[in-house]
C-alpha cells in the first residue's frame, strides 16, 4: 500500500489557509493482478490464460463537527476508469452515499450474500444469464443508511431519471425518451441483538425495488418491481445461507414477452484453517410470460437455468489461489446449452 498525504497551503497567501483546511487529509492507493486459467467444455477457448489488474484510490477526511466523509476510485484493467463514490458519515444521523453506479448500493448490494470462497456460483469465468437483482444500484444514485439500532440497519436508495448516462460536475444527464423516470430501492439488514452469543452470526436481509412507468407511455409498459430477500448464518467454521428473488419486468404484451423472473440461490462454506476455506453455491432462475400469444415459456429447459459451483480458496499473506468447477444447465435459457468451466486464479494484493 502507498500512502500519500495531501500538502497544505500554508506557505501561500494568508487568503488561502481555508483552502488548505478544507482540503487537508489522506489518499491511500491499494491494486492487484489477477492471473487465471480458464477451461470450457464444448468451447473453444484458444489462449486459456489471461491477465487483469485493478487499482483503488481512497481519500478520507474529517469536518470541524465530527462527520466524516470518505471518496473511493476505482480504476480496472488497463487503468481505466470504472466508477466513484462518496460516503459522508454523520454520526448519530447515518450515513448519506452518492454513487456513480457500481452496483453497491440499494438491493444491488444483495443480489447473492450467499456465503463462497471465492465468488457467486455464476461468477466464475461461465457466461450464464442468471437474472439477479439490480435496483437503483445500477446507475447513479443517493443512499441514506440509518444508524444500527438493536442490529437492524435501513437503507433508503434513489436514482434519478434511471437509465441516463452517468454525468460529471456541473453538468446534466439529459432526459431519456422511455417509459421509466426515477427508481426508489429499501432495505433492512438484521443482525440481532438480543444479548445472547447464539445469535450473533445470524444475519437477515430484505430489498425491494420500484421504477414506476410513465402515464403517457405505452399501455405495454406497467411499473417494475424487484425484490430479494435470505438468511445466512455462522456456527464455528461452517458458513449457511438460503435466499430468494422475484423480477417484475413491467411488460404486458400477451403476444412475446417475459413478464417476470424467479431466482433460488444457497450456499455453504467450510474455513478449514485461517488460509483454506471450501465451498458450494446454487443459484438458478425461471421465467414465465408469454410465448407465441400463449402464457408459456416453451419447455422446462427453456424456462430454468441451473448452476453450481466448488470452490476452493487458500492465502499466503498478500497471495491467493482460487479453484472453481462450475457447472451450468440450460444457460440464458436454452434447453441445448449446457457447459461446465474449471478456472485456476492466483491474484496478489499491494
Amino acid at each position: 500500500m502507498n500512502k500519500l498525504t495531501k500538502v497544505g497551503c500554508s506557505a501561500l497567501c494568508g487568503s488561502l489557509a481555508a483552502i488548505s483546511a478544507a482540503n487537508a487529509g489522506d489518499l491511500t492507493v491499494t491494486g492487484g493482478v489477477d492471473m487465471s486459467w480458464i477451461s470450457k467444455d464444448s468451447d473453444v477457448t484458444g489462449n486459456p490464460i489471461g491477465i487483469g489488474s485493478n487499482l483503488t484510490f481512497k481519500g478520507s477526511g474529517e469536518l470541524d463537527n465530527g462527520w466524516t466523509f470518505d471518496l473511493t476510485v476505482a480504476n480496472k484493467n488497463g487503468n481505466a476508469y470504472s466508477s466513484t463514490n462518496v460516503n459522508l458519515d454523520m454520526g448519530g444521523l447515518g450515513q448519506l452515499n452518492i454513487d456513480q453506479g457500481d452496483s453497491g448500493n440499494g438491493i444491488a448490494a444483495m443480489d447473492d450474500k450467499m456465503p463462497t470462497a471465492w465468488e457467486e456460483a455464476w461468477g466464475n469465468g461461465l457466461s450464464t444469464g442468471v437474472k439477479t437483482v439490480v435496483g437503483a444500484g445500477g446507475a447513479m444514485n443517493v443512499m441514506y443508511t440509518t444508524p444500527k439500532l438493536l442490529g437492524t440497519t435501513i437503507t433508503a436508495t434513489k436514482a434519478f431519471n434511471m437509465g441516463t448516462t452517468d454525468t460529471a460536475d456541473l453538468a446534466t444527464g439529459g432526459e431519456v425518451v422511455a417509459n421509466y423516470r426515477d427508481a426508489y430501492d429499501l432495505t433492512v439488514n438484521i443482525n440481532p441483538s438480543f444479548g445472547t452469543e447464539a445469535l450473533s452470526s445470524l444475519n437477515i436481509f430484505v430489498g425491494g425495488h420500484s421504477k414506476q412507468a410513465q402515464k403517457n407511455q405505452a399501455a405495454t409498459a406497467t411499473s417494475v418491481y424487484q425484490g430479494v430477500a435470505g438468511v445466512t448464518f455462522d456456527i464455528g467454521p461452517v458458513s449457511l445461507g438460503a435466499g430468494r428473488s422475484g423480477h417484475i419486468t413491467g411488460k404486458n404484451d400477451s403476444t412475446n414477452s417475459v413478464t417476470h423472473y424467479t431466482g433460488a440461490m444457497w450456499g455453504v462454506a467450510f474455513n478449514i484453517n485461517d488460509d483454506l476455506s471450501v465451498s458450494y453455491g446454487f443459484h438458478n432462475s425461471r421465467k414465465a410470460g408469454y410465448e407465441n400469444g400463449s402464457q408459456s415459456m416453451g419447455i422446462e429447459g427453456n424456462r430454468r437455468i441451473e448452476v453450481e459451483s466448488w470452490q476452493v480458496a487458500y492465502s499466503m499473506g498478500g497471495a491467493s489461489i482460487r479453484l472453481a468447477d462450475t457447472k451450468g444447465e440450460n444457460l440464458y435459457f436454452s434447453s441445448t446449452n449446457d457447459k461446465d468451466v474449471t478456472v485456476i486464479s492466483v491474484a496478489l494484493a499491494f
